[in-house]
C-alpha cells in the first residue's frame, strides 16, 4: 500500500511535530483539532520549529514554505480524513477519549485507511477493539520533541496486520526515523523504563534525600550522561503526562514500583503541569 496522504488528530506539541515531519518527507498532511485557535497554535508552532531549521542552514527559505504548504489545517474532521491513506491519532493520552476517537475515525475514514495512534502507553488492542478494522490499527509512538528525535516505537498488537506494521514502519523511515517495532504491552518499552526513573527522582525529591530539582538532575546528568535530568524531562513532557502514563502502568501491572510519588500527582492537582504551564519543578516564568 502506498501512502501519498497523511492525516494527523491533534495539533498539539505532538501532533503538530508529526505534521511537520511528515511534510517534510514529502507526505500531503491535513492536521486537525476542534478548535481553531489549536490548528492556528499547531501551524505557527511548525512554521517557528522550520525557521530554526532555516537558521542552521539544513533547508532554505523556500523548503520551509513549500513544507507549510503541504500541510492543510482543518476543524472538520470528515475533511481532514477523506483523503488520508494513513491518520495518526495524536490527542490527550485518556482511554475513554482515545476509544471515542477511534470509533469516529472507524465510520468516516475510506476502508483502506490504517489508523495508528501515537499513545505512549494505552496498549493498542483497546483502541482497536473500538474499531471494526482491528487489524488495521498500529501504534506509532514518536518521542517529543518530534523533530529532533530519531526513534519510533511501531506497536504490533494482537490483531495488527502484518501489512499495517509494514506500512508504518515505512512512513516512519521516510520521515527520517529510526522505527522499531514492539509488542503491544503498557508503555511499550521507552516509558516502561524511563517513566518509573522519573517518578523515583520524584520520591528523591518529595524525600528530602537532595535539596533541589537541580542537584537530582545535576547527578543524573553527570553520572549517567543524560543531556537533560529526570525532573526537568518531567517538566518537557507535562506532569500530567507523566502521571496518566504512571496510572496505566499500575493500573494495567498492578505492580507496586509504578505507584505514582504522592508529590507528583499534588503538583498535577496544583496545576504545576511543567513548561506548558509555567511551572513544574521548575518556574518558567522567571526565564
Amino acid at each position: 500500500m502506498e501512502v501519498k496522504t497523511i492525516c494527523v488528530i491533534g495539533a498539539g506539541a505532538m501532533g503538530n511535530g508529526i505534521a511537520q515531519v511528515a511534510a517534510q518527507a514529502g507526505y500531503d498532511v491535513y492536521m486537525r483539532d476542534i478548535d481553531d485557535k489549536f490548528v492556528e497554535r499547531g501551524t505557527e508552532a511548525i512554521k517557528k520549529s522550520l525557521a530554526r531549521i532555516v537558521k542552521k542552514g539544513k533547508i532554505s527559505e523556500d523548503d520551509a514554505g513549500k513544507i507549510v504548504g503541504r500541510i492543510k489545517g482543518t476543524t472538520d474532521v470528515k475533511e481532514a480524513v477523506s483523503k488520508a491513506d494513513l491518520i495518526i491519532e495524536a490527542a490527550t493520552e485518556n482511554i475513554e477519549l482515545k476509544k471515542k476517537i477511534f470509533k469516529e475515525l472507524d465510520e468516516l475514514a475510506p476502508a483502506h485507511v490504517i489508523l495508528a495512534s501515537n499513545t505512549s502507553t494505552i496498549p493498542i488492542v483497546i483502541v482497536g477493539s473500538s474499531t471494526n478494522r482491528p487489524d488495521k490499527v498500529v501504534g506509532m509512538h514518536f518521542f517529543n520533541p518530534v523533530p529532533m528525535m530519531k526513534c519510533v516505537e511501531v506497536i504490533k498488537s494482537l490483531t495488527t496486520s502484518d501489512e499495517a506494521v509494514k506500512v508504518a514502519v515505512e512512513v516512519a523511515e521516510k520521515m527520517g526515523k529510526s522505527p522499531v517495532v514492539v509488542k503491544d504491552s503498557p508503555a511499550f518499552v521507552a516509558n516502561r523504563l524511563i517513566v518509573p526513573f522519573i517518578n523515583e527522582a520524584v520520591f528523591a525529591l518529595m524525600e528530602g534525600i537532595a535539596d533541589s530539582p537541580e542537584d537530582i538532575d545535576t547527578i543524573c546528568k553527570l553520572s549517567f550522561g543524560h543531556p537533560m535530568g529526570p525532573l526537568a524531562l518531567a517538566d518537557l513532557v507535562g506532569l500530567d503526562v507523566l502521571l496518566a502514563v504512571l496510572e496505566i502502568l499500575h493500573s494495567e501491572t498492578g505492580d507496586p514500583k509504578f505507584r505514582p510519588a504522592p508529590l507528583l500527582r499534588q503538583m498535577v492537582r496544583a496545576g504545576y503541569l511543567g513548561q506548558k504551564a509555567g511551572r513544574g519543578f521548575y518556574d518558567y516564568g522567571k526565564k
